[in-house]
């Protein structure tokens, strides 16, 4: 084999990619200063391993991740694993497990690597950064406020600007399906349409339930999607039925909330919204930024635990542990995905680069150190220390034993 026939050493897969200086400093001061705005606010933060048994993954919630979950087998003991695709299961598992008796509510965070067995079109990326919080215990719309209110002071503390939150109802279509007794197929197609945002596919989809007012219904949450104010007024006009309407009140209180503690913050409604919302069970809602392409992040509530009603066979095998089996509680939180973040912040890295010349004591580096600099050491005597200093990528240089602004 030919040199030009070697496959190229730094050739990565799809979805794949390494992150060089300075982006990757970038997205770790902005990790860092996440963190340190939910630790603010009491979140604790928690690590949990990059692998798990895969029945304690992909079990709960968990089920929705299953076809995003690469699988191995565990050598040691012969049992399948799954490498987490997500974060947010991994600490619901905590919570209901090793913290269970710790005083509610309980706050946690944390932050690492993910990786998933295919992008999408809006998010090609298969590994990234996620750094988020999950608060276990209260069911009210002032912890689902609380969730959306910290999110965004995190982003906010990174120099993300023009901030937009898009809130979802994910169970309400179904809540009002049930109330309708609509046969599954009807179901499926008037999903598309809703998906698509499409009001003659949602006639379409009705016309063998004959005349009535679902269709109308179903219209008028399709127009309600939009801005917060016009969107909730629109809902609560539509006359939902009992359970959907109950729904409804919560996101207008949630939405009352946010606006209340931040004013300035531009929120809209899609209460038709599901894909990417299969275990949420509540009020919902994803982050953007004008001019950023993607999410920044998404959240809403769920169901934390291992109950045999949320499993779903038809995706993966799940069987609860016997200790687990039937522990569930009420959880809300947000993932933020640190890539997207990154790019939309506006994060400086501290510190300068300052050139130290061959021959400074090592010890001597310390002292430059305290003073903010970020030394980079010279092994051989130059003609032309500036020079150096710039090719060495530094903005300063020790010159006459003094750092010295090229």
């Amino acid at each position: 084999m030919s040199v030009s026939d070697t496959p190229h050493r730094g050739l990565l897969p799809a979805g794949l990619s390494d992150m060089l200086p300075p982006e990757a400093a970038r997205e770790s001061r902005a990790m860092e200063l996440v963190i340190g705005r939910l630790a603010a606010h009491g979140y604790q933060r928690v690590k949990p391993p990059l692998v798990e048994f895969e029945e304690s993954l992909l079990g709960g919630p968990g089920a929705a991740l299953a076809k995003d979950t690469f699988r191995l087998m565990d050598p040691v003991s012969q049992r399948m694993m799954g490498v987490r695709p997500d974060m947010t299961v991994q600490v619901a598992r905590i919570a209901v497990t090793r913290l269970k008796d710790a005083a509610r509510p309980l706050r946690l965070s944390y932050a690492g690597n993910v990786i998933r067995v295919r992008g999408t079109q809006l998010r090609p990326e298969r590994q990234f950064a996620q750094v988020g919080a999950e608060l276990f215990g209260p069911d009210s719309a002032e912890a689902d406020a609380e969730a959306v209110l910290l999110a965004v002071e995190a982003l906010r503390a990174v120099g993300v600007a023009n901030l937009s939150v898009d809130l979802n109802l994910p169970t309400l279509v179904t809540a009002v399906c049930r109330a309708l007794a609509l046969p599954g197929p009807v179901v499926a197609r008037l999903r598309r349409a809703l998906e698509g945002k499409d009001e003659d596919g949602v006639r379409r989809a009705l016309e063998t339930q004959g005349p009535g007012d679902s269709t109308a219904l179903f219209v008028g949450l399709l127009r309600s999607v939009g801005p917060a104010d016009s969107g909730i007024a629109a809902l609560q006009a539509l006359g939902l039925p009992s359970e959907a309407r109950i729904e409804a009140e919560r996101l207008a209180a949630a939405v009352n909330l946010v606006r209340a503690a931040a004013p300035d913050l531009r929120l809209t409604i899609d209460p038709v919204e599901y894909r990417g919302l299969e275990y949420q069970t509540g009020v919902s809602f994803t982050f953007y930024a004008l001019e950023t392409r993607g999410e920044l992040g998404r959240g809403g509530r769920y169901r934390a635990g291992y109950p045999e009603d949320i499993a779903d066979p038809s995706v993966v095998p799940f069987t609860p542990p016997p200790s687990d089996t039937g522990q569930t509680e009420a959880a809300t939180g947000f993932t933020l995905f640190m890539d997207t973040v990154s790019s939309a912040a506006n994060v400086e890295v501290p510190g300068k680069r300052l050139y130290v010349p061959a021959g400074v004591a090592w010890g001597d580096l310390a002292a430059w150190q305290r003073d903010g600099y970020l030394t980079v050491r010279g092994f051989d005597p130059v003609s032309d220390i500036k020079e150096e200093a710039r090719r060495l990528g530094c903005s300063h240089a020790v010159i006459g034993g003094q750092p010295i602004a090229l």
